[in-house]
């Protein structure tokens, strides 16, 4: 089944972050809203990390506990594979994106998703039927 967006892990830390108001609205607004989103593993895993570690007032263990059961793994539809890895590669040759952000391209590509949210690439970037958008981006 094919997702409308797929979410960057950074969606996800903005609707926490009490520093960037406007930021973290829009981020609630996708994750809470009407949108069909999808996340994979590597988000899950990034956002726990950041979540525990970096949040200004990081989550407690039952927190991102609730949090993960209620948001993140119903959401969460892509699992690694080999295949995964090979194509993260191709991305990178083509794109020159690093790494792990050619993983979240793969992934979303994966999906199905027609749009990937993510503030860290580069907005209205088309890549096959994907079309990268930040959403925090001001008209």
């Amino acid at each position: 089944m094919r997702a409308e967006a797929f979410l960057d892990t950074n969606i996800l830390v903005y609707a926490f972050d009490q520093t960037a108001p406007t930021k973290r609205d829009r981020a609630r607004e996708l994750i809470r809203g009407q949108l069909d989103w999808v996340i994979s593993w590597q988000v899950v895993q990034e956002f726990c990390s950041v979540a525990l570690h970096r949040f200004a007032t990081p989550l407690t263990l039952d927190e991102l506990r609730d949090y993960l059961d209620v948001v993140l793994l119903p959401r969460c539809r892509i699992m690694p594979t080999p295949d995964l890895y090979r194509q993260a590669l191709a991305v990178q040759t083509a794109t020159g994106y690093r790494f792990y952000d050619s993983l979240v391209v793969t992934t979303a590509l994966a999906s199905g998703a027609r749009r990937l949210y993510s503030e860290d690439l580069q907005d209205g970037r088309k890549i096959g039927d994907l079309l990268i958008e930040n959403p925090f981006k001001t008209a």
